[in-house]
């Protein structure tokens, strides 16, 4: 279980190990890191998803590790309250930022292992703290140093962590 503790609340996600087991070692590996730490959600729709996990406040970039292969063939629906990678144009380039579907978003689903077909893996879901999400996700956005739906305000993961889910407690 990770715990993203944000400025608007606590977040905890589920990752699905048994589908997608290289992105949600991924995933865990950023958080025990401390990669995610300060970090902002970043892009805001409010009728798609809330994105974060590489930049700092001011649109700073954070340089994350190296890509991994995309999973979205044996992974979960883009359904309100997954968790997926974020990634550019190429279907194997996702490296450590994220995004939380808040409205379902099956049109992202992997159909088939072409360059549109590949879709975007979904390797875990929110089980706690969906009303923080749906409180950012209503954030006012603009646009910042070239990038759109940049929340006003920053939206900061001010720590994010690896909980013990029988204690509550970091692991």
């Amino acid at each position: 279980m990770i715990l993203l503790k944000t400025t608007h609340g606590d977040i905890k996600i589920e990752l699905e190990y048994e589908k997608t087991p290289e992105t949600a070692a991924n995933f865990e590996n950023y958080v025990r890191e401390g990669f995610y730490d300060g970090l902002i959600f970043h892009r805001v729709i409010s009728n798609f998803m809330v994105q974060g996990g590489g930049f700092e406040p001011g649109m700073k970039p954070r340089k994350p590790g190296k890509p991994i292969q995309n999973e979205a063939d044996k992974g979960l629906s883009n359904m309100a309250g997954t968790v997926a990678m974020a990634r550019t144009m190429d279907p194997h380039s996702a490296t450590a930022q994220f995004f939380i579907n808040v409205e379902n978003n099956g049109f992202l689903d992997h159909t088939g292992k072409t360059a549109d077909g590949w879709g975007y893996t979904a390797f875990g879901r929110v089980v706690e703290g969906m009303d923080v999400v749906n409180d950012i996700r209503f954030a006012k956005t603009s646009m910042q140093d070239g990038h759109q739906d940049v929340p006003a305000e920053d939206i900061i993961i001010e720590k994010a962590e690896v909980v013990d889910e029988d204690q509550g407690g970091s692991s």
